[in-house]
């Protein structure tokens, strides 16, 4: 595990670099900066607040940050900084820190940190009760001592704040026990105080891939859904959805394609799933399998029992990286990157009709330099890309022909 989970961060990082370029602005990010500053920062993750305001936090010198906007991203405030410490933070392709705000304002915030050399993970979490002026103590989302990466967040309606990651606790018992262990489990957690604290951690699902980003989102009131790359039979690294019961009931896994991708090492490029109000599920992703190679979106509109054909997203002499999707009351957006091979472009799709039909693609914004993932936030009705780019810096564009 450790030696193809190396040779797969390695294979993503020269990918990401062969990317790069040149542009200007107030927030850019500088290449030897060391400062736990917003101009510094690589990784960048929004979040918008009840009141309309925009969270940023973001991960630079060692240390994690978090400043609010009150003009859509192109001002901040002075950061507050929830690290207290410089950290050997996750920086593979797919690790990021994540953030919810609910109603009252209280924000939850997790990421992870690399243990060892061995790239063994810590997931860690803090809140804010007071708009952000500051965090509590960072703690351990779990007690086991084994590793823990790529953890995603989702808030309920009711604050509950449900936590989902990828998690090798059990590799040692196997192995111990004689039996072959693949990959990694999914396990997850729920907090009733809004991130204050978590429930003890809970298997959801052994046999998943063990470095891909999850994609976790609420598919009704109490039901959280999650999409990740299982490993199947054969060792295929194709993708799946499962949707809770409840809290604390895991549901069966639904396989979104069979793209055939066999591989026994780390892709670093996971999915992207999104709910929309009436229940559809849209669902995003790369695969380099038998059947198909490149990205591709699909719908479900019987809780992942059954999924529309895969539809091919952007160029493939351009190396088309990173999908992310968003549904919101309005429609619904598809974002991600190409390669010409001199700038990096984030490229968009739009449906007004919940995914039968979707608008030619669009480049909405470049670079000659490197950048971070697209990522699509909505404020409730209107839906944005956020990007950072290491020039630049970071930037919130209003996607305006959106449905």
């Amino acid at each position: 595990m450790i030696r193809t989970g190396l040779l797969g961060i390695v294979a993503c990082v020269f990918l990401q670099s062969a990317a790069q370029g040149q542009m200007h602005g107030k927030h850019a990010s500088e290449a030897a900066c060391e400062e736990p500053t917003l101009r510094c920062a690589t990784k960048a993750t929004p979040a918008f607040g009840p009141d309309g305001t925009l969270w940023l936090v973001w991960m630079a010198g060692g240390q994690v940050s978090v400043a609010r906007s009150q003009d859509e991203g192109r001002s901040f405030s002075a950061s507050t900084q929830v690290t207290t410490k410089r950290l050997n933070l996750d920086w593979g392709p797919d690790a990021r820190p994540k953030i919810v705000i609910d109603r009252k304002g209280g924000i939850a915030l997790a990421f992870s940190a690399f243990r060892d050399e061995a790239f063994n993970g810590e997931v860690l979490y803090t809140r804010s009760a007071d708009g952000g002026k500051s965090f509590a103590e960072l703690k351990p989302i779990t007690a086991n001592n084994e590793s823990q990466r790529f953890e995603a967040l989702a808030l309920d309606q009711d604050g509950t704040v449900f936590a989902a990651w990828v998690d090798k606790r059990n590799r040692v018992p196997a192995k111990e026990a004689g039996r072959k262990y693949e990959g990694a489990g999914l396990f997850f957690a729920a907090s009733r105080d809004g991130g204050a604290t978590y429930a003890e951690a809970a298997l959801a699902r052994e046999g998943t891939c063990e470095c891909c980003r999850l994609g976790v989102t609420f598919a009704a009131p109490g039901r959280p859904a999650v999409i990740f790359r299982n490993i199947f039979d054969g060792g295929v690294r194709d993708h799946a959805v499962m949707t809770f019961t409840d809290m604390s009931t895991p549901g069966e896994i639904r396989r979104v394609s069979e793209d055939d991708w066999q591989i026994n090492a780390c892709p670093h490029h996971g999915p992207s799933l999104t709910v929309a109000p009436n229940g559809t599920y849209h669902v995003a992703w790369y695969t380099n399998g038998k059947a198909r190679k490149g990205l591709f979106y699909s719908h479900s509109r019987d809780e992942g029992r059954t999924f529309s054909a895969p539809m091919a997203l952007g160029q493939p002499r351009r190396n088309p990286t990173r999908p992310y999707v968003l549904a919101g009351a309005k429609g619904t957006v598809i974002a991600w990157k190409e390669f010409d091979g001199e700038k990096t472009s984030v490229h968009i799709e739009t449906s007004r009709d919940d995914g039968e039909t979707w608008s030619p693609p669009k480049a909405i914004s470049s670079t000659t330099d490197t950048s971070d993932h697209p990522l699509l936030v909505s404020n409730g009705g209107q839906i944005y890309l956020s990007w950072m780019t290491k020039a630049d810096g970071y930037r919130l564009i209003a996607i305006e022909d959106q449905p």
